[in-house]
């Protein structure tokens, strides 16, 4: 079968037949450019692209004509390719037929831009007015005025950024969605433990990642920034409580647990805690924000599956395939 001017989204590429030696034209996402050394000394870039249904990988060789096209594209390009479907360790692989960069001007009013940009299932507008609510349950004069001075810093961007680079709630509105899932699991489970105060756990969750809004920056393709890297999002968010305590005048006793739930909420050191969660709400926050980065990768990857996919691919974060089926009953 010959390419087909009418690009295709990923999750239809990975839905060709492996055997068939289909070729296929699409339109994608420059996620990341990796430069590597192959065993014979020859140099070769391996490529994630995808859009808003998912995401492969694709190996471009030195004395490929798109060699140079790919080293110099930055990450958030966006390219036209023709590939034939190829895998390699049963990971779809495609082989690079041509390339081109399609530029913003190209794409500007262009429904293709739609279809690059992943956001969350849900709508942001419910989710960001459930999320004031959370905010107004907190029944602490100062502990509610601290959470509402941080979000009336960093609002907007909060209600539109990821939760992550890639590993979970990683597209627009996550940050806000993923935020709201733990705030909802918070307020069905708090019940169940009367020794975790319930607005210090509340105020806890709603604040734990605001620091991802200055740890990650770009439009289409999401990366690192400089503060990000030299500091990073647990650090970052700490800040912004700190300083929304003190101009709230919450007292130093609240201000500091509040501060410690946001340093420990990673959980262990080397996930990137400061310090491991050492009150009953560090340890409630951090295990729930554990549950719902699990469950956004389990829901994320649900939703992209193909028709007939049994398992999806190893997904890092969840060290396993995940089945894709549904019981049987």
């Amino acid at each position: 079968m010959s390419a087909s001017n009418t690009p295709i989204p990923a999750r239809d590429i990975k839905a060709l037949p492996r055997d068939g030696g289909d070729t296929f034209a699409s339109v994608l996402l420059v996620r990341r450019v990796t430069s590597k050394t192959a065993k014979n000394g020859n140099p070769f870039l391996t490529v994630d692209l995808g859009d808003k249904t998912g995401n492969f990988n694709l190996n471009v060789f030195g004395d490929s004509p798109a060699f140079e096209l790919f080293a110099n594209l930055k990450d958030g390009g966006v390219v036209r390719i023709e590939a034939r479907i190829d895998y390699y360790q049963d990971r779809l692989s495609p082989k690079l037929l041509r390339a081109e960069a399609i530029s913003t001007e190209q794409l500007s009013g262009s429904p293709l831009l739609a279809n690059l940009v992943e956001t969350a299932p849900e709508d942001a507008d419910a989710l960001w007015a459930e999320f004031q609510g959370f905010i107004a349950s907190i029944t602490q004069p100062e502990l509610r005025a601290t959470v509402q001075a941080v979000f009336d810093e960093i609002g907007e961007p909060f209600r539109t950024w990821p939760a992550a680079v890639a590993m979970h709630h990683a597209y627009r509105h996550g940050l806000l969605e993923h935020t709201t899932h733990m705030a909802r699991a918070a307020k069905a489970l708090l019940p169940l433990y009367p020794e975790v105060d319930a607005d210090l756990a509340m105020a806890g969750v709603l604040v734990h990642d605001t620091g991802k809004v200055i740890e990650y920056q770009g439009e289409l393709v999401t990366t690192r920034s400089r503060k990000g890297i030299l500091q990073g999002h647990v650090v970052l968010g700490y800040q912004l409580v700190r300083k929304a305590g003190i101009k709230a005048k919450l007292n130093p006793d609240l201000l500091e647990r509040l501060e410690h739930i946001v340093l420990s909420h990673q959980g262990e050191l080397e996930w990137g805690a400061a310090v491991i969660a050492s009150t009953p709400e560090a340890v409630f926050v951090s295990k729930i924000d554990d549950l719902d980065a699990k469950m956004g990768m389990v829901q994320r990857l649900l939703r992209q599956a193909g028709e007939d996919d049994q398992f999806s691919d190893r997904h890092l974060g969840l060290n396993a395939q995940l089945l894709l089926t549904k019981p049987e009953k």
